[in-house]
């Protein structure tokens, strides 16, 4: 009982969000396809050989590297399918 009292007064105080400005869109954006990139580039090292896990064989690395690239596109499909439908 009483943390349910709690809970309800914690969410009486809380302040509303601030709107999120123009320039903030854009640096998310920024830092969303510098994510991308970077997944992208680590999944292809992996897949092609030139990164490699120490201690582990080269097909397991392959095939992580394949689903970190399969995952990061099925990411940036998913997040432009959101983006369109909001």
């Amino acid at each position: 009982m009483a943390a349910k009292n709690r809970r309800s007064v914690a969410t009486q105080t809380m302040r509303p969000r601030r709107s999120r400005g123009p320039l903030s869109e854009v640096w998310g954006l920024i830092i969303w396809l510098v994510g991308v990139l970077v997944s992208l580039a680590v999944g292809f090292g992996m897949t092609d050989g030139s990164l490699a896990i120490p201690f582990f064989p080269d097909v397991i690395t392959q095939v992580a590297g394949w689903i970190v690239v399969v995952l990061t596109i099925l990411g940036v499909v998913l997040k432009i399918i959101d983006k369109a439908s909001s």
